[in-house]
């Protein structure tokens, strides 16, 4: 038996979803302590969604880990039960995972989810959260095998979102955005290591280009160390750069989608 079961999703909280989800768990695992990682992913971002359950399964108990971020959900995708690290990540396999099962250590071993004996039927095509996802995790955590769940997938054949990158050369570090928080900040692929391999210190002052743009940032602690209403860059509590605004947002500020290229590097 595990110690939790975890769900993150795009569901929202406007809807009855979330709840159906947690009551199909506990009427199979009545005694199962769920813990809400998100349900206010955008709606379809994968990205955003592999982000946040990278970022937060280092603190969480071992257990199994229900992600439906699940634009495909219905069509040729599959559903997958990934072990990696004494856990077990249920979801699509769309590459929302992925980055948590790296994370983990690595998948061990992986399974698609075929048996329909463990799902409730019938199953809706639309909403595997509730009617596959929900239902096999309250069996693992009960004592089902993963193996049971159907065949064995290759891991070379599970969907892996490309991992975001940061590259150092010529006294600059260049990476892209990572996710974009409820907030406006902005997180970087850049780690705070990088900067401090460039001789960045707290206090100084960065060279930030976005495409022609070029800004000079304050790197600070927090934001909370330049006045409302100005940016500022810091290393958040994943260990990586972002870009704030001090009671703003940094995203629409900047026009800086997940994705967008950036550069830091040391000012004179």
């Amino acid at each position: 038996m595990t110690s939790v079961i975890t769900l993150l999703t795009d569901y929202g909280l406007e809807d009855g979803y979330v709840a159906a989800c947690h009551g199909v768990i506990a009427g199979i695992a009545p005694e199962a302590r769920v813990i809400d990682v998100c349900h206010l992913i955008p709606a379809g971002d994968v990205r955003r969604g592999a982000a946040v359950l990278a970022q937060t399964i280092p603190y969480l108990p071992r257990g199994i880990h229900i992600g439906a971020v699940d634009p495909g959900a219905g069509g040729a995708r599959r559903a997958v039960a990934v072990e990696a690290g004494g856990r077990v990540f249920i979801g699509p396999d769309n590459g929302l995972l992925s980055w948590a099962v790296h994370a983990s250590g690595g998948a061990r071993a992986a399974y698609e989810l075929s048996n329909e004996a463990y799902f409730l039927r019938p199953v809706s095509p639309t909403f595997h959260g509730r009617d596959v996802f929900s239902p096999v995790a309250g069996r693992l955590w009960g004592g089902l095998r993963a193996a049971d769940l159907g065949p064995e997938v290759p891991l070379g054949r599970l969907v892996s979102l490309p991992e975001p990158t940061s590259l150092l050369r010529e006294g600059s570090v260049e990476g892209e955005v990572v996710s974009v928080d409820r907030y406006g900040n902005t997180q970087l692929s850049i780690a705070a290591g990088d900067l401090q391999a460039l001789g960045v210190r707290i206090g100084d002052t960065l060279g930030v280009w976005l495409g022609r743009r070029q800004l000079s940032l304050p790197y600070r602690e927090t934001y909370a160390a330049v006045p409302p209403g100005e940016l500022v860059a810091f290393a958040d509590s994943a260990g990586l750069v972002a870009i704030a605004v001090n009671s703003g947002d940094a995203a629409q500020r900047l026009g800086l989608p997940p994705g967008a290229h950036v550069r830091l590097s040391p000012t004179p």
